[in-house]
């Protein structure tokens, strides 16, 4: 069932009606049918996907509390995102190579990588060292919008080794932010992977805001439209429907992996906090438009779904929590526990097999760390 909705700006000259999405389940938590979309989920499946959600935000808010307390140099919240990342991180099969910003941290766990790994990399202490074959979950991309070019080169080349046209083939998707959609690099990407029909999704959160630049500055139309002048399909989906944004990641995934080349997902959602931590949301927002959107609150549509369907009462709500606490504490030991790296293993990962520039700048490293030694610094 497609549904729109109005909204409101603060920095905008009037309220205009935004265009349909795809909607499965509504902020009430009741289940509405869609033509082209629909799920097919056990009971267990439904409560599996409740505790991806609950246990996905407080791993969240462990972090920023980290963060706040100086044991992180930065986070960025994916706090309100958790049903567009939890939705389309479950939609991905274990051959689908996914490509994140650095705010994908839902993604991250549904793809069975330990949370631990990307707060050592904003600790300072690592460079978030997962393993992207192993897991077909890409590093963190802090530049912005660069992350679709590199998944645009994989997709073609997945193409070229013949990994297309089947139900076993593989499909890429490149997450982004609608500021991104400014960036070059993004436009870029649309243009290769539509000229050579690259098995690719590109899946746009929408969180409303580029850090505190609201969606007006970025576009005059849906950012969904701009799929078409690159000749190749876009629509957009409720980004706090988890369902919904399982539903139409999986349809666009299996497109791509059959040939359909690529597509653009454009998932309306909103970022409940900052930017990241350095960023002060109340400076370019309003409180009644956190509020509006809090009715909209990912966890609770699918809590009120789950109650209404009687799949799940109280006690497995409260166990659920419970976990999601006791692994924000193991979190939080681990990150306190986190060693500080020796200073020269900065030159062990630059290149597989070294290089005579990088031993040049190693021993020159060496040989200033070494000028320290016995004046008290």
């Amino acid at each position: 069932m497609a549904k729109g909705e109005a909204k409101a700006r603060t920095s905008g000259t009037r309220a205009a009606p935004e265009p349909a999405f795809v909607q499965l389940l509504t902020p009430e938590g009741d289940r509405v049918e869609h033509p082209g979309y629909t799920v097919d989920f056990t009971d267990e499946e439904y409560r599996s996907l409740y505790h991806d959600l609950v246990v996905v935000r407080k791993l969240d808010a462990e972090a920023t509390a980290l963060q706040r307390q100086g044991e992180l140099g930065i986070w960025a919240s994916l706090l309100g995102q958790e049903a567009a990342q939890v939705g389309s991180g479950r939609a991905l099969r274990a051959q689908d190579m996914a490509f994140p910003t650095y705010r994908e941290h839902g993604v991250l766990y549904c793809r069975g990588i330990d949370p631990i790994m990307p707060l050592g990399l904003f600790r300072g202490v690592d460079q978030g060292g997962w393993d992207p074959n192993e897991f077909k979950f890409n590093m963190y991309t802090i530049v912005i919008g660069a992350q679709t070019l590199h998944a645009t080169g994989y997709a073609m080349g997945i193409t070229k080794d013949g990994k297309v046209g089947s139900d076993d083939g593989e499909a890429v998707i490149a997450y982004f932010g609608d500021g991104a959609t400014s960036q070059g690099d993004v436009n870029e990407a649309f243009i290769w992977a539509s000229v050579f029909n690259a098995p690719m999704v590109f899946f746009c959160q929408n969180n409303q805001y580029a850090i505190s630049e609201p969606l007006e500055r970025q576009t005059r139309v849906p950012l969904y439209h701009r799929a078409s002048g690159f000749g190749f399909p876009g629509l957009r989906v409720d980004g706090n429907d988890v369902l919904a944004c399982y539903a139409v990641t999986r349809k666009a995934l299996d497109d791509a992996r059959h040939g359909q080349g690529p597509s653009l997902i454009e998932a309306y959602t909103y970022r409940m906090g900052a930017h990241t931590t350095s960023d002060d949301p109340t400076r370019y927002r309003i409180a009644s438009e956190v509020e509006a959107w809090q009715a909209k609150d990912p966890i609770k549509r699918l809590r009120a779904f789950l109650e209404k369907q009687g799949v799940a009462k109280a006690d497995y709500f409260d166990a659920i929590d419970e976990e999601a606490r006791v692994a924000a504490v193991e979190l939080r030991e681990r990150v306190l526990s986190m060693p500080d790296p020796d200073p020269m293993t900065l030159f062990d990962h630059v290149y597989p097999n070294g290089s005579p520039e990088l031993d040049q700048q190693k021993e020159q490293f060496a040989r200033y760390l070494a000028s320290f030694e016995g004046s008290g610094h």
